[in-house]
């Protein structure tokens, strides 16, 4: 018979914080064993010292190095492989023997814990069982006595090794933030939570449960003093405080993509969430899942001045308010409204900033491959801001320089002649066999797409949904064995 091999968590210090099921299998097991670094301390042993008892066999597990060089010929990973495979083998040898082992885990074993480099190491060979523990990020939470995640917020935990970029990535697109291994990162996930508007409402928690415990203001920590064992908690936006009656508003113009939740882009998410009010075209705010407390201003989608009126009259008053645009709000869209109103002299102490999205134009081009692979020009068919013989001129300048073309707005239930207008003045000059792409609700469960010629369109087929690529005189459509593509070469 051979033994069991217990990872047990220990919890996040405080002895008291050991679950039953733990401290009963310390005491009854052969060996308790821990890991350590040189100087032979273990937080995870002295966590578990009120449970252990006489005659019991202890292993320290000494790491040969932490945050130092070595010159292990594999480096920093090489020498802790070939620490694990040999601790690994040191635990085998009692289990082999039929003796019950206790490996102590701070926090819990299967999150961020040694721990798992024996399981992996040992779980084919032995009898493996976990018991959980407290982890760090319950203790830091419950220290702050802020709540950290509420309703459907999510909580995203971070390694403080990652990249300054990918920190601030991640923090921006999460609701509520938990960022372990910090000492000498501390600087790094200073400098991210900054850059990500995280900062104002992030707290530090260092050596949750313990005696020596501190909570404190992000703002009130000196890098030099911080450990590794801590924690920044960014509570989700339900719970964090909220910003002062008369502080300064502003609006954010952001475009969410053409369908798909995955095109909108995590900057544009982050500043979604940090809106007090959210401002649009009603079929782009049902797109929006606000949070509890923000206000949704829906409107009807021949407003735009109006629309942009009121979110720069709310901003002005204090609010922080997002106005949202399918695809990109510069193109074809309310980032000119918001720009317009906001030349108002009513509005000069306004801020106002515009988020890029991905376009129509991209998406369904990237449907079908790159038939905007070269020069292009975009157009809107509509009539109802500016004259259709301002876009007939253009319509017969594009025609002329040969340039692929991405049509706008092509048509709608009252708007019907428009398309069959331009589908004739493009006939004038170009081939009837031009490649014209037709995507309808592109990043959408209706999404269809067409690949046919301008001799053929048919404009019965078109709708508001649909964005309309007609090609260059270059522009080709490929039959392959692993699917049709469509692309303007970019060399003439």
């Amino acid at each position: 018979m051979t033994g069991i091999l217990y990872g047990l968590g220990v919890g996040p210090g405080d002895p008291e914080l050991l679950t039953v099921k733990a401290a009963r299998i310390i005491g009854e097991a052969d060996v308790v064993a821990y890991h350590s670094a040189r100087h032979g301390r273990s937080n995870a042993r002295a966590s578990a010292e009120p449970y252990l008892r006489e005659g019991q066999t202890e292993i320290r597990l000494v790491y040969p190095v932490t945050t130092e060089n070595t010159d292990h010929p594999g480096g920093y990973r090489g020498a802790l492989d070939d620490f694990y495979a040999a601790a690994a083998e040191q635990l085998a040898e009692h289990l082999a023997a039929g003796r019950t082992v206790a490996l102590l885990a701070e926090g819990d074993p299967m999150f961020y814990s040694s721990y798992m480099h024996m399981h992996k190491r040992l779980r084919d060979r032995f009898e493996c069982l976990i018991v959980p523990g407290v982890t760090s990020v319950s203790a830091a939470a419950a220290a702050t006595g802020v709540p950290l995640v509420e309703a459907d917020e999510v909580l995203t935990v971070l390694p403080g090794t990652l990249p300054e970029p990918e920190l601030r990535r991640r923090l921006a697109d999460t609701d509520a933030a938990a960022i372990m291994k910090l000492g000498r990162t501390f600087p790094t996930v200073d400098g991210a939570l900054h850059a990500a508007g995280r900062a104002d409402t992030a707290w530090y928690v260092e050596r949750a449960s313990r005696a020596d415990e501190r909570v404190l203001a992000l703002g009130d920590v000196s890098a030099a003093d911080v450990p590794y064992f801590a924690t920044v908690l960014v509570p989700g936006r339900i719970n964090a405080p909220t910003a002062p009656s008369d502080a300064r508003g502003e609006v954010v113009v952001v475009g969410l993509g053409p369908g798909d939740e995955a095109w909108t882009t995590p900057e544009v998410r982050h500043e979604l969430a940090e809106a007090t009010d959210i401002v649009g075209y009603q079929t782009y705010t049902d797109r929006v899942r606000p949070r509890p407390g923000q206000r949704v201003h829906a409107s009807d989608n021949r407003v735009e001045a109006e629309r942009a009126r009121h979110a720069l009259s709310l901003a002005a008053n204090g609010a922080r308010v997002a106005v949202v645009s399918s695809g990109d709000p510069g193109v074809f869209a309310m980032a000119s409204a918001v720009a317009e109103v906001a030349a108002d002299r009513e509005f000069h102490d306004v801020r106002v900033r515009v988020l890029p999205g991905m376009t129509a134009a991209n998406a369904v081009a990237s449907r079908v491959g790159a038939p905007l692979g070269h020069d292009y020009a975009a157009i809107s068919l509509s009539d109802y801001l500016k004259p259709w013989e301002v876009i007939e001129q253009r319509l017969r300048a594009v025609a002329s320089a040969d340039l692929a073309l991405a049509v706008y707005n092509p048509a709608s239930k009252t708007r019907r002649e428009q398309l069959v207008r331009m589908r004739e003045i493009l006939l004038e000059v170009r081939a009837p066999e031009t490649v014209v792409v037709i995507g309808r609700a592109v990043g959408s469960p209706e999404e269809t797409l067409t690949v046919t010629s301008l001799g053929d369109l048919d404009p019965e087929q078109v709708d508001m949904r649909c964005l309309l690529i007609v090609g260059s005189s270059r522009t080709e459509v490929t039959e392959r064995a692993a699917g049709r593509i469509v692309h303007t070469p970019r060399r003439y």
